[in-house]
């Protein structure tokens, strides 16, 4: 699996303070993604476990964040080394949230066994691809109108979508 880049701190993908890991690779190809190049699952350098550890050991020395966020691409498309990490980030932090980004619907993760299993590890989801006439910039950590902020563990527990309200 590659990553795109790493961002230390952001406010903009996610509530809070936020390091964010761009995974590689993308299907959906939504017209006006604002990141096109992560498209390519050979995009960046390789995640190995070396950058693994140096992306968490660099979280966990910034007492300030909250958590990370999965972009990209789309994290769920590579879902077996993403689980991966997931587990390894939350054996080291396991105070800090997980949010993940995702052109598919929250509804269909329920059905591919490895994305479910990456969808139990998350706290909260942005589902659905990005529609460029559905553009919308006064939304919060969303780009356009049709893109849900689930909060995962909630849904799941009560087998209905349950969208966050406070974000």
């Amino acid at each position: 699996m590659m990553i795109s880049g790493y961002y230390k701190e952001s406010i903009n993908e996610g509530e809070g303070l936020r390091a964010v890991i761009f995974i590689s690779g993308c299907k959906h190809y939504c017209k006006g993604c604002f990141n096109p190049e992560t498209w390519n699952f050979e995009h960046g350098e390789e995640f190995t476990l070396e950058k693994q550890m140096d992306i968490i050991n660099d979280i966990l020395c910034n007492p300030l964040l909250d958590g990370i966020t999965l972009c990209g691409g789309d994290p769920f498309y590579s879902a077996r080394e993403v689980v991966d990490f997931v587990r390894l980030f939350k054996s080291k932090a396991p105070n800090l949230t997980v949010w993940a980004y995702t052109g598919f619907m929250f509804e269909q993760l329920l059905h591919v066994p490895i994305m479910l299993e990456l969808l139990q590890l998350i706290d909260v989801l942005i589902d659905g691809r990005f529609i460029e006439d559905k553009r919308d910039l006064t939304l919060k950590f969303r780009g356009s109108s049709n893109q849900r902020i689930i909060d995962v563990q909630k849904s799941l527990e009560s087998h209905n979508l349950i969208i966050c309200k406070e974000v």
